[in-house]
């Protein structure tokens, strides 16, 4: 977190969306509702004979004085609103202002803004100051008709936003924004201030009938609220205390904290920004500093500024982003606009210490997974299949968020291109995104698109800025994915480990940490990231083990010399017969844990945390490592307890709930941490895949598609039908490239693959003059391809990719007699995975010959058998002989001439004589016509 100290530094405001320029113009005048349509299933896909169900779209109507406009259909409510206000600007030719307002244009408004709030007029508004005026305006209150300062700091951001056009500092500083509302109502000549506190007035008095209308404004009665609230001490040596607030209808609550933090009244108290979520009312209030209170922008106020530090609350400011003196209460309290009465909500020690976690780069994951005493930051992206939590993006932009940096710049570059594509998010920029863009060296032009081939590899580049646009932290690295999401998460997680490591080694050598940087593709400006997190570091400290002179663990064994530590844990038992599924690394287990802190002699225990069931990759570093280690030693429904030493008291804290206020004394110097795990089940990682990314480069399903596209163009093939096509990868892939081909069909018996197929088919052949394609006619049919159907007789190429597998073998024969019997392609392309090549692929030595007979995993948990050479070669040879074609062996991934010959085998069989099919097969159309092109206008609502 950093504090800047420029004053009167002029901003740029963000551009103006349409909706805030039609708010700007009409304010309340301008209504928006919201229709619900139906999306037109077809236009997403024209003559697609599957019914879809129905997708709910939002069109908005937005009337204005004197014009109505309506949006057209969008997937979310926000776009239809964008929409018709931008419509609606268009048509009345509203120009946004393009001058940024300078600090003597932000001082103006603020002294209007602040006059507004006591005008007869405002006082009719649902505004949340209202519920601060409808207690001031009660009748034999000592303050009568004052509002103290520190409310409308709190209840305003357009406030507190001209605050820092005038003086930028003031965004991390309500002492300074209280001191320019201060300055801006002396200046107004309606108002009247305090000479002794921060008061503001209606210089003429409110009329009766004003004040009658605004204590009749329907609220419900409190009764008697106690409210629950936290005492944050300026001393960090000093503990977090709960504390309660009893609220009733006669009091008013700020005047309740003004007490609690002994202090005269109302006007003598801070209070900060919203802490955590937006929506609720949760703020930090702090007594005023004593020290000479003047003009905001005056030599005076900034020579009083090093006395001030000295009363800094380190913890109160790391959570808010902003100065705190003193000792500070945090509450949720206050009028909002979401309803006319007090809003309250209890604050326990346990979320304290949460939202204190939130603010590390893995405290984000902790939390959403619900396990801070079991989950770690992952060390490895392995893909989106296996990760559990938020993404890595969505981490890293949480982390910048909670230090108000920029949202993290993402860079993408493919091998196949010079164009980078910039994925660029600025929602807490004051710039725009094309500011944003222009000030790092982007292409505005490639944000957002997406343009790139399937078969790129790609990489990525991320930068971390802070608000005043300074580099804090760049990441250019040589991984490569395959995907463009696989690269951003992946550089992305990179780029949270880094931060990990520096929030949690705080003792590194600033030369070191900078070394570590380097050498994984990350360049720092430690000065910039000093200044951003100084503060935050100081008071989270937050380190791996709690400090103790001694080891619990090494007491707890000196005491049972039976037990020994064993990576960084004492196992106390392990239950239950061994089922014989063990997870090895990369796969993906389920356990059940319970973690309890225990005294060493003491047999009570108190419940941390809980999880019936958590997900995890093995061998990617997301549990601790004790957790790691237990688990690969136990099968499935075997059950482990094991001790370990104590992390810091504030993780502790952090997941010990309800119990967290009576662990808050208690001393830690003999305790551990009891662990409990069932492992409930095990997943295999999906071979397929992995053995993609780990062994193979272009994969194993681009080399099938070149192998076939190769035997398309040196048989100048014109048709082509692709049996068991699936969601259409390969129909898809053949539009990328050049062939001779006129006519594709696909055959499949999932519809919903169909579907996929047809959308995909559609999107690219509606862009016909993007593709190098010469395909003219593309058809889809519903069925199965071990029945016989006309429509698919005498075609040029068959292909019959990784299918027959997922049949079993009698049903791989039925299709083999039908596709060569009855179907007759002039060359028939067949591939199937080679079971030979699997302990290649699960990373183990090629079986001698005493092994060949011995199991071997299948790459699928859907396939139903797997051959090897020998079997696939017989089966293949003997279709060919029975159907009069000839047959070649080949394959990918790997090599004829090397053991265990290619990953995946391939069968070309080619017709020996020209073809003759028997009358009474002609007619015979079984298939469903499910899609084609160009469009059959086949109507959904007709079906």
């Amino acid at each position: 977190m950093e504090f800047p100290e420029q004053p009167g530094l002029s901003i740029k405001r963000p551009v103006m969306t349409p909706k805030a320029l039609i708010h700007q113009k009409y304010g309340s005048s301008a209504t928006y509702r919201i229709e619900e349509v139906k999306d037109d299933v077809e236009n997403g896909c024209p003559g697609l004979t599957i019914p879809q169900q129905a997708k709910i779209l939002y069109r908005c109507h937005l009337d204005l004085p004197g014009l109505s406009v309506t949006s057209e259909p969008y997937n979310r409510k926000k776009d239809a609103e964008q929409s018709a206000a931008r419509i609606a600007v268009e048509k009345l030719h509203i120009q946004p202002s393009t001058n940024d307002s300078t600090p003597e244009e932000a001082s103006k408004e603020l002294v209007e803004r602040i006059s507004g709030f006591f005008t007869d007029g405002f006082l009719s508004s649902s505004h949340p100051l209202i519920g601060h005026f409808g207690v001031a305006l009660k009748a034999n209150r000592e303050h009568f008709g004052m509002i103290p300062i520190s409310a409308i700091a709190s209840c305003d951001v357009k406030v507190n936003n001209l605050c820092k056009i005038i003086i930028y500092k003031a965004e991390s500083d309500p002492l300074l924004v209280s001191s320019l509302i201060l300055d801006a109502a002396r200046k107004s000549s309606e108002l009247c201030t305090a000479d002794d506190g921060l008061w503001i007035w209606k210089k003429v008095p409110y009329s009766s009938e004003t004040i009658a209308s605004v204590n009749s404004r329907d609220s419900d009665s409190l009764g008697f609220l106690k409210i629950q609230a936290l005492h944050i001490p300026c001393s960090i040596k000093e503990n977090v205390e709960a504390l309660t607030v009893d609220v009733s209808d006669d009091d008013y609550y700020l005047d309740l904290i003004a007490q609690k933090l002994n202090v005269r009244d109302s006007s003598q108290i801070l209070v900060s920004r919203t802490v955590g979520k937006a929506s609720s009312e949760l703020k930090l209030y702090f007594p005023l500093p004593d020290i000479p209170f003047c003009e905001a922008s005056s030599d005076l106020y900034r020579c009083t500024r090093g006395n001030v530090e000295l009363m800094l609350n380190q913890r109160a400011s790391c959570l808010s982003g902003q100065y705190v003196y003193g000792n500070a209460i945090l509450a949720n309290i206050g009028y909002s606009w979401k309803t006319t009465n007090l809003y309250q909500e209890n604050v326990s020690i346990c979320s304290y210490y949460r939202m204190l976690l939130s603010k590390v780069p893995d405290g984000y994951y902790k939390l959403s997974r619900e396990a801070i005493l079991v989950s770690e930051l992952p060390t490895e992206y392995t893909g989106r299949s296996n990760w559990r939590g938020p993404t890595p993006k969505d981490l890293l932009s949480a982390f910048c968020h909670q230090h108000r940096l920029l949202e993290p710049v993402f860079s993408v570059t493919s091998n196949d291109t010079e164009s980078s594509l910039s994925h660029t998010l600025v929602k807490s920029s004051p710039l725009s995104s094309t500011e944003v863009i222009d000030k790092i060296g982007g292409d505005r032009d490639d944000v957002g698109h997406r343009n790139m081939d399937s078969s790129d590899i790609f990489r990525c580049k991320v930068k971390i800025l802070s608000r005043k646009m300074q580099l804090i932290l760049e990441g250019s690295f040589v991984d490569t994915n395959r995907k463009e999401s696989d690269a951003i998460h992946s550089s992305a997680l990179k780029v949270l480990l880094w931060f990990d490591k520096y929030f949690k080694q705080l003792d590194i050598p600033v030369e070191t940490l900078s070394s570590f940087g380097s050498a994984h593709g990350i360049t720092v400006s430690m000065e910039n990231v000093c200044k951003e997190f100084s503060l935050c570091l100081s008071t989270l400290g937050l380190k791996q083990n709690y400090c103790l002179e001694s080891s619990p663990l090494e007491s707890f064994c000196k005491n049972h010399p039976d037990r020994k530590v064993e990576n960084g844990m004492v196992m106390l038992s392990i239950d239950g017969p061994e089922s014989g599924i063990f997870p090895s690394h990369g796969s993906l287990i389920c356990i059940g844990c319970a973690v309890a802190l225990v005294k060493i002699g003491d047999p009570e225990k108190y419940p941390l945390e809980s999880e019936d069931e958590f997900e995890f990759e093995v061998g990617t570093g997301a549990v601790i490592n004790q957790i790691e280690a237990c688990v690969t030693q136990l099968s499935v429904n075997q059950t482990a307890l094991f001790v370990t030493d104590i992390p810091s008291r504030d993780l502790i804290l952090a997941a010990a709930g309800e119990t967290a206020k009576h662990l808050l004394e208690m001393p830690l110097h003999n305790c551990l941490l009891e662990y409990s795990l069932k492992v409930l089940r095990v997943a295999e990682p999906p071979l397929e895949d992995r053995m993609e990314q780990a062994f193979f480069n272009p994969s194993l399903s681009k080399q099938r598609v070149m192998f076939a596209i190769k035997h398309i163009n040196e048989s100048s093939a014109a048709t082509l039908v692709d049996f068991g096509c699936g969601s259409g990868s390969l129909l898809d892939s053949l539009l990328d490239h050049a062939t001779s081909l006129e006519k594709i069909v696909g055959v499949d018996i999932s519809r919903k693959g169909l579907t996929r197929a047809a959308k995909i088919l559609h999107q690219k052949l509606s862009q016909n003059s993007g593709t190098c394609t010469s395909i003219r006619h593309a058809v889809l049919y519903y069925g199965s391809i071990t029945v016989p159907d006309s429509h698919v007789f005498g075609f040029d190429i068959g292909t019959c990719l990784e299918v027959i597998e997922h049949m079993e073998e009698d049903q791989a024969s039925l299709f083999g007699n039908i596709a060569l019997g009855t179907f007759c392609p002039r060359i028939l392309i067949v591939s199937t995975p080679n079971y030979e090549y699997n302990p290649i692929l699960q990373r183990s030595a090629a079986p001698t010959s005493e092994e060949k007979t011995a199991p071997c995993k299948f790459r699928n948990h859907d396939h139903r058998f797997e051959w090897t050479r020998e079997q696939f070669e017989r089966w293949a040879t003997d279709l060919s002989a029975r159907h009069n074609y000839h047959v070649e062996f080949s394959g990918v991934g790997g090599s004829a001439d090397m053991e265990p010959g290619f990953a995946s085998q391939i069968a070309v069989f080619r017709r020996n004589s020209n073809l003759c099919l028997p009358a009474e097969e002609k007619s015979s159309r079984p298939y469903e016509l499910v899609w084609e092109w160009p469009n059959s206008q086949i109507s959904i609502s007709s079906l």
